[in-house]
């Protein structure tokens, strides 16, 4: 399974992007799939996670009511849309993959991870 996350930039305060991973190797309808960043000094956290059929989704404080992630099992895709992007949410994006009916905020609980996709809001 290999995961590639794309959509990154470089965008302003209060602009919009949407982030895409793509799953190649399997099938994503077996997989939780969760969204993480991490900016430079910091460690890696969770941004948000959907299960399998996409009817559950999860969502970190700092980005509840802004973010919105989906899956299109079909495509073997999961994308984040991020509005209203502040300065704060500045940080490599990863995409990650858990063989397990249930999502997980910690980072170790997944098995697969793509390489990063960075994302730049300036004020």
């Amino acid at each position: 399974v290999q995961l590639q996350a794309s959509g990154g930039g470089v965008v302003q305060t209060g602009d919009s992007l949407t982030l895409s991973c793509k799953l190649t190797g399997g099938t994503l309808s077996s997989f939780t799939m969760g969204w993480f960043r991490q900016a430079p000094g910091r460690e890696r956290e969770f941004v948000s996670g959907i299960g399998w059929s996409g009817t559950m989704t999860h969502y970190a404080d700092s980005v509840k009511g802004r973010f919105t992630i989906s899956r299109d099992n079909a495509k073997n895709t999961v994308y984040l849309q991020m509005n209203s992007l502040k300065p704060e949410d500045t940080a490599v994006y990863f995409c990650a993959a858990r063989d397990n009916v249930y999502y997980s905020t910690t980072p170790s609980d997944y098995h697969y991870w793509g390489q990063g996709t960075e994302v730049t809001v300036s004020s």
